[in-house]
Parts: C-alpha cells; sequence; structure tokens
C-alpha cells in the first residue's frame, strides 16, 4: 500500500507541473493521467460568494447550471447526458463555481462542449429562475440553517473575515436576488481570465485542444471583465445563536491571512480524530472535529465541539483551550504531523481533491503537488508551532455558540 500510495504521489506530481494555455480562448486547463477508465472535466470559476455583489447571488448563479442554453433545453441537456451515462453536477464555495462532468473515457468532446454552452449561452429564462432555480435555493438555504455545524463555520466566517470570506455562501431568508443581477454576476464571472478548466482522466493537450473547439462555437461573452475581491483581513468576534438543534455546537477558532502547514498540524492536534473506525468501547458523546478552510489569502482554523447536552460541550471546550495554550511534546507533534500528511495525501489520491489542486496551481501558479504539500508539514517543528500559538492568541479569537445560549458558555467561561 505505501509503495502505491508513492507511486500516486509521483504520478500526481508529474502531471501537476503542467498548465497549458488554450491557443484561441485564452482559458488555462490543467489535467492528470492515470489510466483510469471514467474522465472528469471541471470547469472553475473565479465566482464564489467572496466576489459577489450581494447576497445569494453567487448561490443563485450556482443553481443555474445545466439550464436551458442556445443549444439545448434543460431537458435536452439531461436526457443527451444520461444517453452517455454522464453524471452533471454543480459545487460552490467561497472561492469558487465548479460546473462538473462525469463520463466514460471517449466522451470528452459532448461533454467539454456541454460546459462551454453552459458558460457562453445559458439564456436566464425567466420561467426557470422563478420555477427550477428560486425552489432549490429555498430548499438548500433552510437546510443549511437546520445543520448546526453549518451554521457555526458560516457565522465563524462573518466574524473572521467580515466581507469577502465573510460574505454568506448561501442566499439568506431575506436575501433579494433579482434576474438581472445573476445575469450581469455571470456576464462579469464567465471571463477567460476567471475561467480554468481541469480534468482527471485525459491528457492537458487533448483537453486544451477541446476547450478551444468548443469555445471557438461558443464564445465567452464578450467585453466581460474580471471580478476582484479585497484582500481579506482578519478581525475575529464572539457570536451567540439561539436554535434547538440535537447537538449544542461551539466553535473555537482563528483566521490568518496566509495558509500555513503549521496551522493545519495545530488543528489536527487539538482534536485529534480517532485512528480507529470502530473501537471497542463506546464513542463518547461529545464529538470534536478538527476544522483547517485554506483560502488563497487567508485560512480558517479551530475546533468544532458538539454534544447532546450543553455541559459536555463547556468541558470540551475549556479543555481545548487548555491544550492549546500547552507546549506539544515530542509524541504529540509526531502524531499531528503524521495524521495531517495522511489527510493530505488521501485527499491528493481523491478526484475533488486533485481538482481543487491543478485549480489552485492555475490560478495562483503554486505548487500544488502532494509531494510539496508532505514536504511543507515535514518542517513543521516544535519552534513552529510555538510560534503560530503565540501569533494566534495574541489576535481576537473566533467563538460561536450555537444551541441553548442560555447554557452554553460565553467565550471568556472557557479561557479565551
Amino acid at each position: 500500500m505505501l509503495a502505491t500510495r508513492a507511486s500516486t504521489a509521483k504520478r500526481l506530481a508529474r502531471s501537476f507541473a503542467t498548465v497549458v494555455d488554450t491557443k484561441a480562448s485564452g482559458v488555462k486547463v490543467a489535467a492528470v493521467d492515470n489510466g483510469q477508465p471514467t474522465t472528469a472535466v471541471t470547469v472553475l470559476v473565479k465566482a464564489g460568494s467572496r466576489y459577489q455583489p450581494s447576497p445569494g447571488v453567487a448561490h443563485v448563479l450556482k443553481n443555474f447550471a445545466f439550464k436551458s442554453t442556445a443549444k439545448r433545453s434543460t431537458l435536452g441537456t439531461v436526457r443527451e447526458s444520461e444517453l452517455y451515462g454522464g453524471v452533471l453536477s454543480t459545487s460552490l464555495s467561497r472561492e469558487y463555481l465548479a460546473l462538473t462532468t462525469e463520463f466514460l473515457r471517449g466522451d470528452e468532446a459532448f461533454f467539454t462542449s456541454l460546459l462551454t454552452s453552459i458558460l457562453a449561452t445559458t439564456k436566464f429564462l425567466p420561467h426557470e429562475f422563478s420555477e427550477y432555480v428560486l425552489p432549490v435555493v429555498r430548499d438548500e438555504s433552510i437546510h443549511a440553517a437546520h445543520v448546526p455545524s453549518t451554521v457555526a463555520i458560516e457565522a465563524a466566517h462573518n466574524l473572521a473575515f467580515r466581507t469577502g470570506l465573510g460574505a454568506p455562501l448561501l442566499a439568506g431568508a431575506h436575501s433579494h436576488v433579482t434576474l438581472d443581477s445573476v445575469k450581469e454576476f455571470a456576464t462579469s464571472a464567465f471571463s477567460p481570465g476567471n475561467v480554468a478548466v481541469v480534468g482527471t482522466g485525459i491528457d492537458s493537450t487533448r483537453l486544451a485542444d477541446l476547450v478551444d473547439k468548443a469555445l471557438a462555437e461558443t464564445p465567452l461573452p464578450s467585453g466581460s471583465s474580471s471580478l476582484s475581491t479585497p484582500s481579506s483581513k482578519y478581525f475575529g468576534g464572539s457570536a451567540r445563536i439561539d436554535s434547538q438543534p440535537s447537538d449544542q455546537t461551539v466553535f473555537i477558532g482563528f483566521g490568518t491571512t496566509a495558509p500555513s502547514a503549521a496551522l493545519s498540524v495545530l488543528a489536527t492536534h487539538l482534536a485529534p480524530p480517532s485512528a480507529l473506525k470502530w473501537p471497542s468501547v463506546p464513542r463518547s458523546s461529545t464529538k470534536l472535529t478538527p476544522v483547517y478552510i485554506p483560502y488563497s489569502d487567508a485560512a480558517l482554523a479551530g475546533v468544532l465541539i458538539q454534544s447532546p447536552d450543553a455541559k459536555s460541550v463547556t468541558e470540551a471546550a475549556k479543555s481545548i483551550v487548555e491544550k492549546l495554550k500547552k507546549p506539544l511534546t515530542a509524541e504529540q507533534l509526531k502524531s499531528a504531523v503524521s495524521r495531517t500528511k495522511l489527510d493530505a495525501a488521501v485527499s491528493a489520491e481523491s478526484r475533488e481533491g486533485i481538482t481543487l489542486a491543478l485549480g489552485k496551481k492555475v490560478f495562483s501558479s503554486a505548487d500544488a503537488s502532494v509531494e510539496s504539500t508532505l514536504a511543507a508539514l515535514d518542517k513543521v517543528d516544535a519552534a513552529t508551532i510555538s510560534k503560530t500559538v503565540t501569533e494566534l492568541t495574541r489576535a481576537t479569537p473566533t467563538y460561536v455558540a450555537v444551541g441553548d445560549v442560555t447554557a452554553l458558555p460565553y467565550a471568556d467561561e472557557i479561557g479565551l
């Protein structure tokens, strides 16, 4: 297994070394091909929530994907994809909107053309907006509002960064998004400088040729301008959200204006995952989840604490703060680094992980290979962790309590 993983790392490192500029369209393309029988092509657009002109616009645009275009109707898109056995999906993060197609090797010409037609010729029909898009947007927002961990992480981003990365990921109950605002955002977002095409199970040169051919038939909107957002700043703060979830939830964290390997190791140290998926003794009712979310110019790290009762959450929160203030032993450091390396390697082997790494390579020219990530983690030592903790604790922590706010602790009550 170790030999296989090392071989995979080498293949990924080689594949990440080249980013291809399409000759005609100007869109950057990157791909990795390990000989698998399936292919996935993802269009990554810098149209995440940090770039949206008003709350909810990016969320609505995400749900307009794979609707009627100049080439085919919504039904036609679905039926033709089904004939090829393909799977269509979308996702939205704070930085990227991702449109993905997965299919059998050999069908890449159809699905690449399908993706480019979504970018270039979506009709944004009023009846689809009101009948198909907005109902899904409402359902996704309502569901997210009933998941305490999601509520806590959303509030943490708002406290940590306020604007930009602090903007809501999903449309809220009071978000007023018009069809015209979505059209304007799409026109700005779908410009060559904001778009990258990444693939797995396909050669990058082959993918670049297909993208050029497809965009020659349906070019991206002309005259569109690149989106921009101010550099992230960290603020921190505290929020208490009264609700009646099944689990009482607390998030303890800090933000920085630069991702770092030490920060990811620290998060793993504070809430180390169990090495046994099915332990021989019953699990504790209190769940600790390490959180490390890196962005292009910032990162949010911390621990999510959840339990059916507020008392257990309070005790766990106090223990986390005490652990944060204590120096790591050599054994604790080795364990945290090793587990963080494992998680990074596993992520690099997944299709989603490869896509995000390739996107990072395309947009920022950063070394996104798994080897560079593991090498950075190997350099984390006790002095690096100590320096990181000192810098974090000098700033205002980000603290969120979700649930019975009459029973959940305040930040100063747990030592923050």
